[in-house]
């Protein structure tokens, strides 16, 4: 069903409470990647040049006690989204009590403020991400409006999320958190065919709802990466030293028997002997990987046969680098994979967030792909058909 979006909400003269995703990595307090501020602005900016006044709130990393709120304030986010705005933000540094209260009643039109780390509230008793009925309540009561624009904990039922859309009368998607119904939910449900899947990462059970799901959407699930050789095992051949998950085996076999030839493996593999990018490399056939040596990426030949399968596709969802691509000796089969979905015309290119996401902005092909998640777990999630309460927490039309 369709949801209500930011854009039917008449905001004028209101308190516009919207929960973004500003979960950015960081280093000694300074933000290394602010790929999440950038996604969120558009949704920021609306509500802006529409007359509301504006209050933002996010989680910043794992807080159980006072010595982890170290580094994980977002007053430096605050800073980062006054330059993108070029306008004040005001910082509340609490999660509650009447410098919050008074400082969002003083709020003029078109003004932003955003107060502290919502995880900050998990202190006593994860009263943040175990939706505590009384945070909930009274976050509500801050505002008249609630725009969820935060797909990354959308599988999660927060007080942040879940527990204000409970408390408040009308409850709305941001532009991202839409995109991201849009390109994953439609892709799930509806997709253009060919509709083609690839899956990499390190672990087959990270990603077995996953697959099962896409086995009855998908026309083809090309996988790589570390989980495939979970897979070559089941099937009797010899993967070395290579990552292998032995309680999945017979999973794996059930996956292969149930996809009736969907499942495409790699041909060849790059293998090496220490998880290191100083041990020499070299190309073996995926049945001859030696006893004392591991595969850490595709070879060329499964590259070959992937650009083959993916340049008629129409839809393509990818989640999961195919090779451990931190290592320059190891990344050719995810640029490569990157380099093959650049190319494709008229199709929708869906990035399912996480490394693979990452792969694909630092090599710089972040605007050749139609759509990149910003929620890791949440997309495998939405991939696996389930319910997102985040999503669900929004108002239908």
């Amino acid at each position: 069903m369709a949801k209500k979006i930011v854009s039917d909400l008449v905001v004028k003269g209101k308190t516009v409470l919207i929960r973004v995703d500003f979960n950015v990595p960081m280093k000694d307090s300074v933000i290394t990647d602010d790929n999440r501020i950038v996604q969120a602005l558009p949704t920021i900016k609306f509500v802006i040049e529409h007359g509301a006044k504006v209050v933002l709130f996010s989680h910043l990393g794992r807080v159980k006690t006072e010595e982890d709120k170290a580094g994980k304030s977002l007053a430096p986010i605050a800073k980062r989204l006054q330059e993108y705005l070029g306008q004040d933000v005001k910082f509340v540094p609490y999660t509650r009590g009447e410098v919050l209260e008074n400082s969002i009643k003083a709020l003029l039109p078109g003004e932003v403020l955003m107060f502290e780390n919502t995880r900050f509230e998990d202190i006593d008793g994860k009263k943040e991400s175990k939706n505590d009925p009384e945070l909930g309540k009274y976050w509500a009561s801050l505002g008249d409006v609630f725009v969820n624009d935060a797909f990354g904990t959308a599988h999660r039922s927060h007080a942040s999320n879940v527990g204000i859309a409970a408390n408040i009368d009308e409850v709305a998607a941001g532009f991202l958190l839409e995109k991201e119904i849009k390109f994953i939910g439609g892709a799930v449900d509806n997709p253009e065919r060919p509709f083609v899947a690839i899956l990499g990462g390190a672990k087959v059970g990270d990603k077995i709802g996953v697959i099962k799901n896409l086995l009855k959407k998908a026309d083809k699930i090309l996988i790589g990466g570390g989980m495939s050789y979970t897979f070559f095992k089941t099937l009797g051949y010899e993967i070395g030293t290579s990552i292998c998950e032995d309680d999945k085996l017979e999973l794996a076999q059930e996956l292969l028997n149930e996809a009736a030839g969907k499942i495409v493996l790699a041909e060849d593999i790059k293998v090496t002997s220490d998880f290191s990018n100083e041990t020499p490399v070299r190309v073996v056939p995926f049945d001859q990987i030696p006893a004392n040596e591991m595969g850490l990426d595709i070879g060329p030949k499964t590259l070959a046969t992937f650009n083959e399968i993916l340049k008629d596709a129409k839809t393509v969802v990818w989640n999961g680098p195919v090779g451990v691509f931190e290592f320059s000796n190891f990344a050719g089969g995810t640029i490569g994979v990157c380099e093959a979905l650049s190319k494709l015309e008229n199709a929708t290119t869906i990035i399912g967030g996480g490394d693979s996401a990452a792969a694909v902005i630092q090599n710089g092909y972040a605007d050749k792909v139609t759509h990149i998640s910003t929620g890791g777990g949440a997309s495998l999630e939405y991939l696996e058909g389930k319910v997102l309460p985040g999503v669900a927490c929004v108002d239908e039309l």
